[in-house]
C-alpha cells in the first residue's frame, strides 16, 4: 500500500491490538489499581508533564534522571509493572529540586449508598 493511501479502520484496529505491539505505547491502569500502582502512576504523569512543561526529548529526560532510555520510556509511558518506586522517587527528586514527597493517608468514604435524583 502507498503511503499516500490510509488504511481501512479495521486493518489499523488490528494493528493495534496486535500481541507484537504489546509494551509499546502506554498503559493504563488496571480496573481495581492497587495503591502502590496510583503512586508509580501519579509520579510516571509527574514526570511526564515536567517533561511536557519543559520542551524536552526522551533522551533529555533520560539524561536529567540518569536512567537508560528504554527505562525512561517505561516511565514517560506510564507502564507501572515495569518501573519500581525508588526508580520513580528518584526521579522526581532529580526534576524537582528540592522536592518534598508527602503520602496522604485517607480513609475513602463510603459512597455505595449515595442515591442521585
Amino acid at each position: 500500500m502507498k503511503s499516500n493511501q490510509k488504511k481501512p479502520f479495521k486493518e489499523v484496529i488490528a494493528e493495534i491490538e496486535s500481541p507484537q505491539d504489546i509494551g509499546k505505547g502506554s498503559w493504563d491502569l488496571p480496573e481495581n489499581p492497587t495503591p502502590s500502582q496510583l503512586v508509580k502512576y501519579e509520579l510516571c504523569e509527574k514526570i511526564l508533564g515536567y517533561q511536557e512543561d519543559n520542551n524536552l526529548s526522551d533522551k533529555e529526560i533520560a539524561k536529567q534522571i540518569d536512567l537508560t532510555l528504554p527505562k525512561t520510556e517505561d516511565i514517560l509511558f506510564c507502564r507501572i509493572e515495569k518501573v519500581n518506586s525508588d526508580e520513580l522517587i528518584n526521579a522526581v527528586s532529580k526534576l524537582f529540586s528540592p522536592a518534598e514527597i508527602k503520602v496522604i493517608v485517607e480513609q475513602k468514604k463510603d459512597t455505595s449508598h449515595v442515591w442521585v435524583v
